[in-house]
């Protein structure tokens, strides 16, 4: 079994679609939703969101990262320079910890049919040493840490322990709730 993540430009981006949106349903998220405000996806996609995250996927840093495995696209993780992530800049609820310039991770996503077969752990990893090959000093993620089963309704902020095994360390909580649970401030140090 071979693993592989990429970055997601254009050439990729269908990749993308296999993952987060199969069906192409116009009216989906496109993992735009936790990124952008409605007037900026808007605007960058004259009105449609599956053309606001292909000019995404045209950036010098792109809006993520795809896995694959054996050349199957099976994982996403949203992933930029956190000044790059309009709607995390502005939140009120989810402030940085401190000055460090991290890279954040705000949505993971595996694809239908391969869950539960070890997906997330290659996918952190690869998201990780592609914001570690673009300078990032650290990668943040917000997760939830339910006391038991996760709602899958929200599974897309990933749990405590699914970061963890990917290295991240717990560095604060922030003010935000997922299903009146508090979302953590994880942190994997790059330096």
């Amino acid at each position: 079994m071979t693993w592989e993540t990429h970055p997601v430009t254009p050439d990729r981006f269908e990749d993308l679609a296999d993952v987060i949106n199969p069906n192409r349903r116009a009216t989906h998220c496109w993992c735009l939703s936790h990124r952008l405000p409605q007037r900026d996806i808007a605007q960058l996609g004259g009105g449609s969101r599956e053309q606001a995250m292909r000019r995404l996927c045209e950036r010098e840093h792109p809006p993520g990262v795809v896995t694959y495995r054996d050349g199957v696209p099976v994982g996403w993780a949203s992933i930029s320079p956190r000044t790059e992530i309009p709607r995390l800049v502005s939140s009120r609820l989810i402030r940085p910890v401190d000055d460090v310039p991290v890279w954040s991770v705000i949505c993971v996503v595996v694809r239908g049919g391969h869950r539960r077969q070890g997906v997330t752990t290659p996918l952190l990893e690869g998201a990780v040493a592609y914001a570690a090959d673009h300078g990032a000093p650290a990668v943040e993620a917000y997760p939830v840490d339910p006391p038991g089963r996760m709602d899958t309704t929200m599974a897309f902020v990933g749990t405590r322990a699914m970061f963890a095994a990917a290295g991240f360390e717990v560095v604060g909580q922030t003010d935000a709730v997922a299903s009146k649970l508090p979302r953590l401030v994880m942190r994997r140090d790059l330096r």
